[in-house]
């Protein structure tokens, strides 16, 4: 019997699993691992495919049953990580993106970057104004076709091309214009470059949205970018906080806190509730990871992190890789020749038809685009539960991003906008600027009994004119999360006592449990007569000695006249 579980056992360990990864360019890497392999492997197995030594950017990205998306673990076994059955299904994207993607080393490195931007556009995670847009594509088109030519590019070709989740006629002319006239003679690398430098300049670069909601029950959607914390809502960017400005993360439950530590000492927490708890510790884990990867110089500076207070028992999380500034200087000692890149050209698309010639999604009838208005909370809804990203469609509130498929009142066939010409307003970009703790308190009371909207932005938009009605309105929901009125205001404090009082509760319990133990402890060493060799030591030391004959037996003497004395009294009574 203990021969045939020593060979199950061994079988177990032997066994294989089929992998497969999708890449960037939309194929299929397909591998078997063992039973024990570790995450560094599978991934290091990707590098060698790909002929990639700028890896530190990149990771590996699955999906449990329950459509909550992570990062694979490196330091932890593939199998252990995978709650589905094999064969396993995994993607190749980037993790961190580059603070400059024009300053890596290699072309295979941008050229991957490159993938995984033009991902980001093509799913609306990437917002930009219609300029901006058309440049992009342009950059694209240049890269994927090459130099225009009038005979093998009949009008109208742009059109075959899917850029975005859905464009109009007037911005594929504008694409075509530009690759005609302004990019002609430059080659795929080159392109590339352009863009990467292009989209490094917008605000929407690196992020990766998280769905959430503030403490209003708001729709808001965060995301960590190589230069900070980033929170949209409606279609703004309602807080942009910088990696030194963040002093801490944690989570409990569905609950995300991030402690913001401004200049003059003013210290913020922001408050978001994720989808389930498992999400939250995702978002937990993401922005631990990126604020180790820009914020510290070296990986030796990396601590393990707890996600709760020091009396709850929480989440330990360490990241385990090299950080920025290290990645970028083993990236300058790279001396090798470029390695050879197969581009992916023509080849059919699953999930990015902007290399396929496609049918253009932007066929709305002309009679309804006036009233197609797609939200920045609709477009991340409608695609949430993707494998592969979460993504954020552009919004068309007061024109900073124009709906897909928008048209105006008077050119209602031709102006069909995907982005808008406005982007974002540094006023609505930042945090707003610190006040008195008091006076904030007080202006925010008053207003919600006054029965007036509780947004910081007003008095920018009294100075600078009137807004219409529903712009008030909403610029007044989009900061419930950092002030959320009287009532918000108290249930948030009462959470915060009733952890607190938990907290204390808990301290005192382990405090009781632990004198109990010392108690009984000190019983055993001076009342029994075990003699067992621990025992025995500690009662042949002088500490111990000197302790049992001045202090523990006259104290048990006075005890046991005061039991007495008790006892007679009650006796006489």
């Amino acid at each position: 019997m203990l021969s045939r579980w020593m060979s199950g056992s061994s079988r177990n360990l032997d066994r294989e699993y089929n992998c497969t990864v999708r890449l960037l360019d939309d194929s299929e890497y397909t591998c078997t691992i063992q039973r024990d392999a570790k995450g560094q492997y599978l991934f290091d197995l990707l590098c060698h495919h790909l002929n990639l030594l700028e890896k530190d950017y990149f990771g590996i990205r699955f999906v449990d049953p329950d459509k909550q998306r992570h990062w694979l673990e490196f330091t932890k076994s593939v199998v252990k990580q995978m709650r589905a059955q094999p064969p396993f299904t995994m993607c190749f994207r980037v993790k961190f993106y580059p603070t400059d993607p024009a300053a890596l080393k290699e072309e295979i490195t941008r050229y991957l970057v490159f993938l995984q931007i033009k991902r980001d556009l093509y799913h609306g995670r990437l917002l930009c104004k219609t300029s901006d847009a058309a440049l992009l594509a342009a950059y694209i088109l240049q890269a994927e076709i090459g130099d225009y030519d009038p005979g093998k590019h009949p009008e109208g070709y742009s059109s075959k091309f899917q850029f975005f989740p859905k464009h109009s006629e007037k911005l594929e002319r504008k694409i075509a214009e530009i690759h005609k006239s302004e990019l002609s003679g430059q080659t795929p690398a080159t392109s590339e470059l352009n863009f990467l430098r292009k989209a490094q300049t917008l605000e929407t670069y690196g992020v990766d949205p998280h769905p959430c909601k503030d403490v209003s029950g708001n729709a808001a959607f965060l995301a960590f970018t190589p230069f900070g914390f980033v929170v949209l809502q409606g279609n703004k960017r309602v807080h942009f906080i910088k990696w030194n400005e963040v002093t801490k993360m944690k989570f409990e439950g569905k609950t995300f806190y991030l402690y913001v530590s401004q200049k003059e000492e003013k210290k913020i927490v922001l408050t978001y509730f994720a989808p389930t708890p498992e999400a939250c510790k995702h978002l937990w884990k993401c922005g631990i990871e990126n604020q180790a990867f820009y914020k510290l110089e070296k990986s030796s500076q990396v601590r393990t992190v707890s996600s709760s207070n020091l009396f709850f028992k929480g989440s330990r999380f360490r990241y385990s890789g090299r950080v920025a500034k290290e990645v970028m200087e083993s990236s300058a000692k790279i001396k090798r020749e470029p390695p050879e890149i197969h581009r992916a050209g023509l080849v059919p698309s699953r999930s990015c038809p902007s290399i396929t010639h496609g049918p253009r999604l932007s066929s709305v009838p002309r009679t309804r685009r006036r009233a197609v208005h797609i939200s920045i909370m609709e477009g991340l809804e409608s695609l949430r539960d993707s494998a592969h990203s979460t993504p954020v469609r552009s919004a068309s509130h007061g024109d900073a991003f124009a709906a897909p498929g928008r048209s105006g009142r008077s050119e209602s066939s031709e102006r069909v906008a995907v982005i808008a010409d406005e982007n974002y307003s540094p006023a609505d970009s930042v945090l707003p600027t610190p006040v008195a703790e008091h006076s904030l308190e007080l202006m925010l009371l008053s207003r919600q009994a006054n029965g007036a909207p509780c947004s910081i932005e007003e008095e920018k938009e009294s100075e600078a004119g009137t807004p219409a009605a529903g712009e008030a309105e909403e610029a007044g929901g989009e900061l419930r999360a950092l002030c959320p009125g009287a009532g918000g205001l108290g249930a948030a404090q009462a959470e915060q006592v009733n952890k607190f009082v938990l907290s204390v509760l808990r301290l005192l319990l382990v405090t009781v449990g632990l004198l109990f133990v010392l108690l009984l402890l000190l019983l055993i060493l001076t009342e029994s007569d075990l003699d067992t060799a621990f025992f025995r030591d500690i009662r042949q030391t002088p500490e111990f000695e000197q302790f049992h004959y001045q202090y523990f037996c006259p104290l048990r003497r006075w005890f046991a006249c005061k039991v007495r004395a008790v006892v007679s009294l009650l006796i006489d009574t």
